[in-house]
């Protein structure tokens, strides 16, 4: 496993992450036993990154990762959620992130997290996220219950908005690094380079559609995305190559990010996200599929579950709350 340094906090993480959401069976069914195992794979291959959320099967993520990490909790960088805890239940309250992040503790059989984070900030207010949730946090990992505090979310400027002006030390982009998108560099990677924050880089197969697996009815992505992510599943194929495995190899490479984090359910994936994150990355073949992409690289859409997310809207929050 390769290690990179998480921006200034002073640990090193794999490369590769492990995204918890789906032992939450956030994309299908999974057995407690497939989760223990998924679990074991990933400790036992040198992940050292595991990232959770209380929204993440209603809870059922946090429980099942607990309970798999057991007595080897001590060995890894744990990182867990706050703020959304339902499809669209939403509280940034301080009161309730700390209260809720009680139950995140007993779930995960913790006494500490590594890292909370602030889930999904667009749907939020950034002003309330600024002024009273991050301050929440900070509460709490000056009590000792947390030793570094972040932010996740789907646009990249606002994030990079909350980002400079909250005391934060990590960073969570999604979907907007990967074979379809670059976006994340415009603005926000240059902040991140600047700041000494750490970044994190989710969902390499654009939540799904590069794994070559069945598009689930409720993803977001407009059709011409669609269109795109099929024409790289096949040209993939057509070459021999798995379409899963490259894209991840195209995201561990970005000289910026210290993790980016897979979603894992069986120890089946653990080793196949494992090979690839460890696999050069075939830099002839990626200028090849950017023509395949075409014009619908770069393309993105309102946040997942309507949360209004386009550059017209960000902009309003941000100056509205500069």
């Amino acid at each position: 496993m390769k290690y990179k340094p998480l921006g200034q906090t002073g640990v090193s993480v794999s490369v590769v992450g492990f995204g918890a959401s789906a032992l939450g069976e956030v994309f299908g069914s999974v057995t407690d036993e497939e989760s223990e195992e998924a679990v074991g794979a990933a400790l036992d291959a040198g992940i050292n990154l595991f990232d959770v959320s209380p929204y993440y099967g209603i809870t059922l993520a946090e429980s099942r990762l607990g309970k798999a990490l057991g007595s080897r909790r001590e060995d890894i960088i744990l990182a867990t959620k706050c703020g959304r805890y339902g499809t669209n239940i939403f509280d940034f309250s301080a009161k309730t992130v700390i209260r809720e992040f009680e139950a995140s503790l007993a779930r995960l059989q913790t006494d500490y997290v590594d890292i909370l984070q602030v889930h999904d900030v667009e749907f939020g207010d950034p002003k309330q996220i600024i002024d009273e949730t991050i301050p929440a946090l900070q509460s709490l990992k000056e009590a000792g219950k947390v030793r570094f505090v972040g932010i996740t979310g789907y646009p990249p400027e606002l994030l990079a908005h909350i980002a400079s002006r909250a005391p934060i030390d990590v960073l969570l982009n999604y979907c907007h690094y990967n074979l379809l998108i670059d976006s994340m560099d415009e603005e926000l990677t240059p902040f991140m380079k600047t700041s000494g924050l750490g970044l994190f880089n989710a969902s390499p197969l654009h939540m799904g559609l590069l794994s070559g697996r069945e598009v689930p009815a409720w993803h977001p992505a407009p059709l011409r995305v669609l269109q795109a992510a099929h024409r790289v599943v096949e040209e993939c194929r057509r070459q021999g190559v798995a379409p899963a495995s490259l894209a991840i190899q195209f995201c561990v490479a970005h000289p910026v990010v210290a993790s980016t984090f897979v979603g894992m359910s069986n120890k089946a994936q653990v080793i196949s996200n494992v090979n690839a994150a460890m696999t050069d990355l075939d830099e002839e073949f990626i200028r090849y599929l950017a023509g395949v992409v075409g014009e619908d690289f770069n393309v993105v859409w309102p946040s997942p579950d309507g949360a209004a997310t386009q550059a017209s809207e960000i902009s309003r929050k941000m100056d509205g709350n500069a």
